[in-house]
């Protein structure tokens, strides 16, 4: 319980950052992604302050055993770039590019009750599910 509570916690405050930092509007992200037009830098400014952020506390988080909620940490140890990634990359970045929109945000703007919204959460639903059958397809023998 403990933890759902943290994890409920660090996504409010996670949805509202998005919110007042105007990382939900898509077009404030697309203005970011123009750079032959009317670029607009702020979404460095945001980028730039969580990796300070990040800088910060990971060095912490690796040497701790444990979460400040008592979970084992998980820290992530695959340090080699390989194709899956880069596709995953490519992906990842070509969908932000076309809708504004990447996982976080766009559940912080369902509140706002959009059809672009919605369709966007559906299709990335819809991509996550299309993502564990292929891999179940892959680890499956035979």
């Amino acid at each position: 319980m403990k933890s759902s509570l943290s994890a409920l916690a660090a996504g409010l405050l996670f949805g509202i950052g998005l919110i007042f930092s105007g990382m939900s509007n898509p077009a404030k992200v697309l203005g970011f992604l123009d750079l032959a037009g009317q670029w607009d830098p702020s979404l460095a400014f945001v980028m730039g302050g969580a990796l300070l952020v990040g800088l910060a506390a990971f060095p912490f988080a690796v040497r701790m055993p444990r979460s400040l909620t008592g979970e084992a940490m998980q820290i992530p140890t695959a340090t080699r770039v390989d194709r899956r990634l880069i596709l995953g990359s490519v992906t990842f970045g070509a969908g932000w590019g076309l809708a504004g929109y990447c996982p976080g945000p766009a559940l912080a703007s369902l509140a706002t009750g959009g059809t672009q919204t919605l369709l966007f959460c559906i299709a990335m639903v819809a991509g996550m599910a299309l993502f564990a059958w292929i891999e179940g397809a892959r680890a499956s023998p035979g």
